[in-house]
């Protein structure tokens, strides 16, 4: 894998796939970017540049572990710019990878091309969701056969009082199959440390960010999972409406991997927007 000095001299490793126009993918977690594959096939429109966040995946452990707050992961982002020598960039963010991507679409916005947020966080502008909503979506799929387990284990969880989330992994996906029980089993974050400090406090200052969206000229899409527990349609239709240019889309029958669960149709809309 290539890889590159971060400003603080840590060496962070990228992954490459496919051909054409590059865009630079931020993963959620903070996790190895190897869970994103090739996002359902869009590598046959573009390039895409998946970079491991600090300390997980292919990338080195940094000596300040306070660097793994979510802001500080802004210059990364930075940094693999200036590396790859681009002027501008094309920025997809995945789940909790939207939040720096956001910040980063904030704090250098004449650097961003085009923003793709994909099932996302949200902490970075503060939109809270609640354990109501999440138990409201999730009867949405009381038919399932795993859902008398699952459905106990995500009110203790949204009520505080347990901790099961292996129990709900079936309601992050459109169908809790094979495919997804593996992609599931590979996608745990392998750094701890990592994922504890990504929102230390300074992490973020959610009135900031949003007044700066508010005048980020770059064409924004969001797509959110019709079945999304972690980033619910009517959170992204909130995030949508802080951007002057932003479309979203509620992709039918997926979860927070929506190149899983349909990957024609997320490949459709993802490469049309970042075609435009």
């Amino acid at each position: 894998m290539p890889t590159f000095s971060a400003s603080d001299g840590t060496r962070l490793a990228y992954r490459v796939t496919g051909e054409g126009p590059p865009v630079v993918c931020v993963p959620g977690g903070p996790a190895d970017s190897a869970y994103l594959g090739d996002l359902g096939g869009l590598s046959e429109h573009r390039q895409l540049i998946a970079l491991d966040l600090r300390g997980t995946g292919r990338s080195a452990v940094p000596d300040d572990t306070s660097s793994y707050r979510c802001d500080r992961l802004v210059d990364d982002i930075e940094a693999l710019r200036v590396h790859l020598g681009l002027a501008r960039l094309d920025l997809l963010g995945h789940s909790a990878g939207a939040n720096p991507a956001a910040q980063y679409a904030a704090r250098l916005p004449e650097r961003v091309a085009r923003l793709a947020l994909i099932a996302p966080g949200t902490r970075a502008v503060g939109i809270e969701i609640t354990g109501g909503t999440r138990r409201a979506l999730a009867r949405a799929r009381r038919e399932e056969p795993w859902f008398p387990a699952a459905s106990p284990a995500l009110e203790a969880i949204t009520e505080g009082t347990g901790s099961d989330w292996e129990a709900i992994a079936p309601f992050l996906y459109g169908r809790w199959d094979d495919a997804a029980r593996a992609h599931h089993a590979a996608s745990a974050p392998d750094n701890p440390e990592a994922v504890a400090l990504f929102a230390a406090d300074g992490a973020f200052d959610p009135a900031a960010t949003r007044t700066a969206l508010g005048g980020c000229p770059a064409p924004v899409l969001v797509l959110a999972g019709e079945f999304d527990l972690n980033s619910p349609p009517c959170a992204a239709e909130e995030l949508a409406g802080l951007f002057p240019d932003a479309a979203l889309v509620v992709q039918r029958r997926a979860g927070h991997y929506p190149w899983l669960d349909d990957p024609a149709r997320f490949v459709e809309v993802t490469a049309a927007f970042l075609g435009r």
